[in-house]
Formats: C-alpha cells, sequence, structure tokens
C-alpha cells in the first residue's frame, strides 16, 4: 500500500474515532473464520509498513483452528510467518463493541512479496485477472441467510430459536416474509443496519426468511468483486457481534435445524465492458447469447465446484427436494427451484443468480468458482440447453454430488478448479477439509447410542 494511503487512512480514522485505542487486524482463513491479532492505534503504522506477521498455516487449518498437516504449512513449513498487509479501505470503527476498537482486513504476502497461493482473496483476484483481458468487470452481489438463536442450548444440547425480543416468546414456526417477525426483532436489525453503515458495508433489504429466527440481508450490486467480499466478511463478523450484544448468538450454519429452512449463500452477477454497459443486457427474459454461455460454463463447472460450495458436513443437510435448494445444475427463468436463475429485472440489469451455495461458504472462493464458470462459458461459448419449465425438482434425482466424499472426490478430480485456482490451491483446500472430515468421524453421536447399544 502506498505510503501516503496509509497515513491518510490513519489519520483520518483518528481525526473522525478520536476514542479509538485497538485496532482488530483480520484475515480470512480457508473457512472464512476471521483470524488475527488486536494491536493498539499506536502500532498501527508498523500493520501498514508490513510489519503485521502471521505463520502461513493460518491457511492450513480446519473449522475447529486445528493445523492439518498434510497441507505442509504446519511443521513441514516451521509454521513460518509472512506478511500481512492491509486492504485499502478496510479501517473501520466496530460499533458494537464500547472498547475503542476498529478493525482493518488484511492479505497475506509470500516471502517475495508474491500474493500467497494460500489466500483466497488472492485466488479470486487471479480469476478477476482473466476478465481483464477480456476487457470485462465483473458486477456482484451476495445475499446472505442466517439465523439467531438462544445463546441456551436444550436439555439434549441442541440449539433452539431464541425467545423473542417484545413479547418472550420462543417461536417454532415457518413464516416466510413476516412482517410481524420483522417488527419483533426490529431494533436488532436497526443496529445491524447502522453497524453496516459505519463499516461502509452497502446493505439494502432485511426480510424474514423460513425458519424461526431466520433473516437475509441482500447486500448491494457492486463492480469491485474483492471489494464485494471484503464487505461479506465483515458483514457476518457484524452480525454475530451485534447479536451477542443483544443477548442472542447468530450463526450462518447451513443446516441448523433438521426440521427448518436452511441458509444459503446466493450470489447475482452480471458483467461490464469496457463502456460500463452490461453484457447480459437483452430484452429477451431469458438473456442473450452471452448470458446463456455464461450458465452453461456454470452449470458444466458445478460438480466440480460444489466442494467450495458447500465445505462442510453440514453443508449438505441442505441438499433436499423441494427445499429451494438446487439438486441438479439446472437454469431457467424467474424460478426459484433451479440452480441457476435469471431474475426479472429490466433489460439493462439482466443478470444471472448462483443459488446453490450454503452461507459457510468462503465469500472469495464462492465468488471465485462462480465467475470462473462463467469465464469458462463465455470462452468456451457453451450452449446450457433450454431453460427448465416447472417443478425443478419433479422427476429428476440429485446429479450434483450432494455427499461430503462425492464432492470431495469431484474437486479433486477436477481440471477445472486446477486451472483456475491453482493445483497448490487445490491440494491445500482438499487436504483440509478431508482433515476436518477425517475429526468429524472419529466422534460416535448421541444418535448413534440410540440406535445401536441395544440392537447391536
Amino acid at each position: 500500500m502506498a505510503v501516503e494511503t496509509s497515513i491518510a487512512e490513519i489519520a483520518a480514522l483518528r481525526r473522525e474515532h478520536p476514542d479509538i485505542r485497538f485496532v482488530d487486524v483480520l484475515l480470512a482463513d480457508l473457512c472464512g473464520v476471521p483470524r488475527g491479532k488486536r494491536v493498539t492505534i499506536e502500532e498501527l503504522p508498523q500493520v501498514y509498513d508490513g510489519g503485521f506477521l502471521l505463520p502461513g498455516s493460518m491457511f492450513a487449518l480446519d473449522v475447529q483452528g486445528l493445523t492439518i498437516e498434510e497441507t505442509h504449512l504446519g511443521f513441514d513449513d516451521g509454521d513460518a510467518d509472512r506478511a500481512c498487509i492491509p486492504v485499502p479501505g478496510t479501517l473501520l470503527p466496530v460499533p458494537w463493541t464500547n472498547e475503542g476498537v476498529a478493525q482493518v482486513q488484511v492479505s497475506m504476502r509470500d516471502n517475495d512479496g508474491s500474493p500467497f497461493f494460500g489466500d483466497p482473496r488472492h485466488v479470486l483476484s487471479a480469476v478477476l485477472q482473466r476478465f481483464q483481458r477480456l476487457g470485462l468487470t465483473p458486477v456482484v452481489a451476495v445475499e446472505l441467510e442466517f439465523y439467531f438463536v438462544d445463546r441456551e442450548r436444550t436439555a439434549t444440547g441442541r440449539i433452539q430459536p431464541p425467545r423473542l425480543p417484545q413479547t418472550g416468546r420462543r417461536e417454532y414456526r415457518t413464516q416466510i416474509n413476516s412482517m410481524s417477525d420483522v417488527n419483533e426483532y426490529s431494533a436488532v436489525l436497526a443496529e445491524i443496519s447502522a453497524a453496516c453503515a459505519a463499516q461502509r458495508i452497502p446493505a439494502g433489504t432485511a426480510l424474514a426468511e423460513y425458519g424461526p429466527g431466520q433473516f437475509e440481508v441482500n447486500l448491494h450490486h457492486c463492480a469491485d468483486a474483492l471489494a464485494a467480499c471484503d464487505e461479506a466478511i465483515r458483514f457476518k463478523r457484524l452480525v454475530r457481534g451485534v447479536a451477542a450484544k443483544r443477548g442472542m448468538e447468530a450463526t450462518f450454519m447451513p443446516k441448523p435445524y433438521a426440521e427448518f429452512a436452511g441458509s444459503g449463500a446466493h450470489l447475482h452477477v452480471s458483467l461490464l465492458d469496457a463502456s460500463g454497459a452490461n453484457v447480459f443486457a437483452s430484452e429477451d427474459t431469458c438473456g442473450n447469447e452471452t448470458l446463456r454461455h455464461a450458465i452453461g460454463g456454470l452449470a458444466r463447472t458445478m460438480s466440480d465446484a460444489m466442494f467450495v460450495f458447500a465445505p462442510t458436513i453440514n453443508s449438505y443437510r441442505r441438499y433436499r427436494p423441494e427445499a429451494y435448494v438446487p439438486l441438479n445444475p439446472t437454469w431457467a427463468c424467474n424460478n426459484r427451484g433451479v440452480a441457476l436463475r435469471i431474475p426479472i429485472s429490466s433489460a439493462e440489469n439482466r443478470r444471472v443468480e448462483h443459488r446453490v451455495a450454503g452461507a459457510d461458504a468462503n465469500p472469495y472462493l464462492l465468488t471465485a468458482a462462480i465467475l470462473a464458470g462463467i469465464h469458462y462459458g463465455i470462452t468456451h461459448k457453451i450452449d446450457p440447453g433450454p431453460p427448465l419449465a416447472g417443478n425443478a425438482y419433479r422427476g429428476n434425482g440429485a446429479s450434483l454430488p450432494v455427499t461430503w466424499p462425492e464432492a470431495a472426490l469431484a474437486f479433486e478430480r477436477s481440471d477445472f478448479i486446477g486451472e483456475y485456482f491453482g493445483k497448490p490451491f487445490q491440494h491445500l483446500f482438499l487436504s483440509t477439509r478431508r482433515g476436518e472430515l477425517r475429526a468429524f468421524e472419529l466422534n460416535v453421536s448421541t444418535l448413534e447410542y440410540d440406535w445401536y447399544v441395544a440392537t447391536s
């Protein structure tokens, strides 16, 4: 980062927020978990000068924070440190604390100053460079679903909906787009909105989703895909922080309740040419040839990237028929049952909505995989076939890999992933995910005792 930029950012923070005493320096790992350190405001110039170090093993961690040694970034690498450089525009206050805290996001560099291969932000940056060579700029918008849950677990250790803030009632029902639910959570939603404004997160619509305490927030369309993903990382941390301040928890777990809807991450994408015109623009509601080629590429590569869209064991519990979670790489206009939906819009705003991923997907990797599929489809001129009509689930069994082992195998064998993500990153991601699966499978669940103790 230019010295002038860093000096200006630090000066602006101290001028606008003189109470700031600490800064959380955050690096999003493969699971999208922010990791890092808290420094004093006086130490911040050293961070901008490249003096903030974290080990490369930050990208060898599973969701529990345990190092997966098969990545070769643990003891094989000497757990070596690398410089982490601030992302311009991310030095912002943390308004849900009362302790004078700000935060800044960073990305990791290798010892020679080049982008570190394991950082998902650099994976997305490499995909974006392919679009630059085509003279195209992706415009993306992220939709994230999440649940508010009670801090108190049930007698069996499961989560439960929180008591409604106004009535004190604990709700166990499904009410899509319920305004009474919005009213019940009005105070916490208002605080989330205010915090988004303070952190320059362009959040728009908030709506009550199917599950009790479940909401969706739409982030605005952004012509800087890296910035859009930076915002998504900040948003997830922000929602958890505000919920905790209000005496609740917030979770982006894909399937927290077996009986209620899962939480997804939908990505809307269009492409601008050098003049700023949308190359998907079309009077045809099902898009023009370029949009169809993009959809063809997304459909063709969807199985290969499923491991990115659904990275944890819980991710695959979402994939059920008629649950608004696609099981096949289908596409259609104005149909929420398909994987690739062209929403109703004006001709100049024509876009594709990718509806497969869970809310636990790393935003950088999710966006990289989707944009890579679009690039592949456009450059190879892939025809997606006719759009689907009617019920996307009727008469169609699942053709996507909807179990973790199947998705891992498709990811491992994929030349597409190796080309767009790089083979070293392909190995890294696969190793961390499989290490996590092994750790999960070593545990004996309560259900196994219930089923097998008396019958085996």
